[in-house]
């Protein structure tokens, strides 16, 4: 049946911006300046926020609450609360849009957010004061009036590229004949895979940190693989979000800043990294010279990030990577049950 053209058909409007122009696997680069801005604002705004509240108790770690709070409510604004309020579209219609990928993307995002928040949370509740870590810092004159400028602001530039490659793909609609066919590819299964690896090697070096550990290194466990397992956990996370595109029409290349932009702020920036270890050694010498003979022979063995050539001897290792294929079987059952669309 023929549409007459005296009866136009109504487009809904959408927050999705098209892709200008478009090619098989990278949308134009300037269709990620909408999320990039929108992203910018939320995690500048929140941080503004959080700076007030932590000068005015003079806690200095409600920032690090912020860090994987404020990304997962990021990707669900951006994925969700934008079609709701800005579209009108029902939640519960707003996620049925979703893809299977998409859905995996946010529910990766939620449950690494919601894994680390929780740990952060607890541990300060229990400790009822600031994150020692903090003390030297609060402690050099000016602390609070020079924290915006080099502390807050930018770990929030820094939170607005970790979530490009979780924010932006919601935001682009490719054009119609590119959702023609995207079957599960290796890519896929090798992202789920490094997802639930991640996830492992950090929730396994927190628990082997229990309250019974007090009083010495820990160097057993995922720490004899390397001495910031918590660390590598979170990298392998968030490398794994931009994989999960790769095999869509939703891929760029530019989504690759996430991951290194996380490896950065771990590696060089975060006062709990290799940033901060220095500091905590210092203290080792001044404080208790058992920990600090101790570490210097661990640091010997284990190195600080990527694990060594040792760590192929090391069950841990396997037990890490059981952890990821086990996700895999988990993953292809449900989504096997689901029948859900894969672009």
């Amino acid at each position: 049946m023929a549409i007459s053209s005296n009866n136009p058909v109504l487009v809904p409007p959408t927050t999705r911006t098209p892709i200008p122009p478009y090619t098989p696997h990278q949308p134009a680069s300037r269709s990620l300046l909408p999320p990039l801005g929108t992203s910018f604002l939320l995690h500048a705004g929140s941080s503004l926020a959080v700076y007030a509240l932590g000068r005015a108790t003079d806690r200095a770690e409600a920032k690090d609450w912020l860090w994987p709070s404020g990304m997962v409510v990021n990707a669900w604004w951006q994925a969700v609360g934008m079609r709701v309020v800005f579209d009108g579209v029902k939640l519960a219609d707003a996620w049925d849009e979703l893809t299977w990928r998409e859905k995996l993307l946010l529910g990766g995002v939620t449950a690494w957010g919601s894994r680390l928040f929780y740990r952060l949370v607890s541990r300060s509740l229990a400790r009822g004061t600031d994150d020692p870590r903090y003390d030297s810092l609060k402690s050099q004159p000016g602390f609070w009036t020079s924290a915006l400028f080099k502390s807050y602001l930018p770990e929030a530039l820094f939170q607005t590229l970790i979530t490009l490659p979780f924010t932006a793909p919601f935001r682009l609609t490719p054009a119609p004949h590119a959702l023609a066919g995207n079957p599960w590819t290796a890519w896929d299964t090798f992202s789920v895979g490094l997802w639930g690896s991640g996830m492992a090697l950090s929730a396994l070096a927190d628990v082997q940190l229990l309250p019974a550990h007090t009083g010495k290194v820990q160097t057993s466990g995922v720490w004899s693989l390397v001495r910031h397992p918590t660390a590598l956990g979170d990298a392998l996370v968030h490398l794994s979000f931009p994989l999960l595109t790769l095999a869509t029409p939703f891929w760029n290349t530019w989504y690759l800043l996430g991951p290194a932009a996380e490896y950065a702020y771990l590696r060089f920036w975060f006062v709990g990294g290799d940033a901060g270890e220095d500091e905590q050694v210092a203290q080792y010498a001044r404080e208790d010279t058992r920990k600090w003979n101790d570490w210097k022979n661990w640091a010997k063995d284990v190195n600080s990030f990527w694990p060594g050539f040792n760590a192929i001897a090391n069950k841990w290792s396997y037990i890490v990577i059981a952890c990821g294929a086990g996700t895999v079987v988990l993953e292809r059952a449900v989504r096997n049950w689901a029948s859900p669309r894969l672009v």
